[in-house]
């Protein structure tokens, strides 16, 4: 980075040298800013459009106030990446999310300029919240700001946040609300519509800019411009305001583009004690085009060309399996009038929008609430439909009470769809689905499936529509294995039934989901007769698989990509011992700890449980048993 580049950006290394800029540097430094993030974004891929779009915020925020001493909660760490270059992680952002590298999230152990972990949606408020009362209860003056976005605004924890902190009037609290109609898809419900409802009033917004003029200019005004613009608000929405009835002072709707405004609003909200909620509307993907006409695919394009705005495409041979889950459930759908689709606010990155398009009237999109999401369709399947609830398996972790009280108790018929199951590599600890197998493994009434390719996951679902109770089948991010799939016959597969890959009588590997193609290839490099076995359902176990490979091998290596406490491995050894069988069983998996960022295959490496790994502990085991 040169100063002819960036006149500006190199003399900001922390939000002090921020506050030596005057308000039209300000302007300057903001430009170049976006610059610098789509100039990185476009060699090393991250979160682009929120973080595009929250630029000014995130200026004026830091301009404002004196953080790291006044807090800043991120919801969520996609509108973060300004944050991150103005708190001294500039040249660091280069490095962004891969391995040793910096979080794409806001992380507490990486800088004191981080409040608080944001890698969930809908998080801030309560958190927040938290913060301002234990600065209430010691007397201290500091302030805590939540942003938050449109999208993560439907999450129930927020709403949960917003009516505990209504209850306490003298808790210093700004919330914004980063409002761009965008969370990673289109948001959807009354909130959205609300919310669109009172940006678009042309009388209401005229009036509130020039009470907010006087606001700026004339202190003792601030009581009398709240009072006004909520008569405003009646009087021109024919609505009380949603947020002032859970004792939110509500001051919006300002230009989240318009960084002198944004400065001047939040001097005077500083002024202000208790809860407030400030309302800004940005764009997503702000000052470049190609992000800003096509703000869902620009959520995180990947590589591109950052002059031209082309996108440069991986060629894969074979298809995503959130693909072959879209097009399989669409088939599914077109000969079976009962299959519904239920995504929480992720439709295109769970291809459950190649049903939509199709069938709009038979798939809900219920916003970021898995909770929800869970329960909505335990309802349906009560009703008598069949329900397809498509969550990535980290954020299923939030609905695990619904799926054990709702769902299993009930013994309902829902299939449950984990997207992005397993180490899912750049996003790192908050989105790896590490732990589905271990917390649905311990659930009554629930199967769990989990696909060694394409084919499997297509006949897994077909499979899940005769089932009289609940199933999960649970597969990863990326492409699959290249195997024939599409248009092939539907077939029935037996619950609890495995399969043996390969012949072998040495050392026997038992596998789940797509750890079987690496098996198979650790095993033909051996110099030995290893069988290799695809379990193919995690719950029920094959026990009759099992026991013949208790009674037949001396070693056992299982191999899953989750975690090994509660796991696969550990139901496999667990069955061994209450049989009698006695072979010597190594465990490959996630070891007690949390995974850092990076790409998948450098984490299955820093794992253990990469194809390398695996052939050199069979090579290990061979020579154990040929010295003996």
């Amino acid at each position: 980075m040169t100063g002819s580049t960036y006149k500006y950006l190199e003399k900001v290394n922390n939000p002090d040298d921020l506050r030596r800029l005057s308000i039209a540097e300000l302007k300057l430094y903001c430009e170049e800013l976006r610059r610098y993030i789509v100039e990185c974004c476009a060699i090393n891929p991250g979160h682009l459009g929120s973080s595009l779009g929250a630029v000014e915020l995130t200026v004026a925020l830091h301009y404002v106030y004196a953080t790291p001493e006044d807090r800043i909660v991120w919801d969520v760490g996609h509108q973060a990446y300004a944050h991150k270059i103005i708190t001294e992680r500039r040249e660091a952002f280069r490095h962004n999310r891969t391995r040793g590298g910096i979080s794409g999230f806001p992380r507490i152990e990486e800088s004191r300029y981080d409040s608080f972990g944001a890698g969930h949606s809908s998080v801030s408020i309560s958190a927040a919240f938290g913060m301002a009362k234990a600065v209430e209860m010691r007397g201290g003056k500091e302030c805590v700001v939540a942003v938050i976005g449109d999208g993560a605004m439907t999450g129930g924890l927020a709403f949960e946040g917003l009516n505990n902190a209504g209850t306490s009037p003298r808790s210093n609290l700004l919330v914004v609300l980063n409002d761009n109609e965008m969370s990673i898809d289109k948001p959807t419900g009354a909130l959205d519509r609300y919310l669109v409802r009172m940006s678009t009033s042309r009388w209401y917004n005229s009036i509130k800019r020039l009470l907010w003029r006087g606001l700026s200019i004339i202190p003792p005004l601030h009581s009398f411009v709240r009072k006004a613009g909520n008569g405003i608000k009646q009087g021109l929405l024919q609505n009380s305001n949603l947020f002032e009835s859970l004792n939110f002072r509500y001051f919006g709707i300002i230009d989240g583009h318009n960084v002198e405004e944004l400065v001047r609003t939040l001097r005077a909200l500083k002024k202000i004690g208790g809860p407030k909620l400030l309302h800004i509307k940005t764009k997503k993907g702000k000052g470049y085009a190609a992000a800003e006409a096509d703000p869902a695919t620009w959520h995180a394009p990947g590589r591109f060309d950052a002059a031209t705005g082309e996108r440069i495409r991986s060629n894969y041979s074979a298809a995503r399996y959130q693909d072959v889950f879209g097009e399989t459930l669409l088939e599914l759908a077109r000969g079976d009038e009962r299959i519904v689709g239920i995504t929480p606010a992720m439709p295109s990155g769970c291809s459950m929008n190649i049903v939509m398009k199709e069938l709009p009237e038979r798939c809900f999109d219920v916003g970021i609430a898995e909770g929800h999401a869970v329960t909505f369709s335990a309802g349906l399947a009560v009703a008598g439909a069949r329900p397809f609830c498509n969550i990535y398996s980290s954020f299923m972790q939030r609905a695990y009470d619904n799926v054990i009280h709702d769902v299993a108790l009930q013994r309902l018929p829902v299939v449950l769809c984990l997207d992005r199951a397993g180490l899912v590599g750049e996003d790192g600890a908050t989105h790896h689905g590490a732990f589905d197998l271990a917390y649905f493994g311990c659930v009554p009434n629930i199967s769990i499936a989990a696909p060694r390719d394409e084919w499997h996951l297509r006949q897994m679902m077909y499979t899940a529509t005769l089932a009289d109770h609940p199933t999960v089948i649970r597969y990863p991010r990326g492409v699959g294995e290249g195997v024939v799939w599409k248009d092939t016959p539907f077939e029935r597969l037996e619950e609890g039934r495995g399969e043996c890959l390969r012949a072998g009588r040495d050392i026997a590997v038992v596998a789940i989901g797509t750890m079987c193609g690496r098996a198979v290839r650790a095993a033909e490099r051996c110099d030995a007769n290893i069988a290799v076995y695809d379990l193919r359902y995690a719950k029920p176990l094959d026990e009759e698989l099992l026991r013949a490979i208790g009674r037949n091998f001396e070693y056992v290596v299982t191999i899953e990509d989750g975690v090994l406490r509660g796991g696969v491995g550990e139901a496999v050894a667990a069955f061994m011992l209450r049989e009698g069988y006695t072979p010597k069983i190594y465990n490959m998996g996630i070891e007690d700890r949390f995974v850092e960022h990076g790409t998948p295959q450098e984490l299955y490496a820093e794992c253990g449980y990469d194809e390398e790994s695996l052939y050199t502990l069979l090579q290990n085991i061979i020579q154990t048993k040929n010295n003996r």
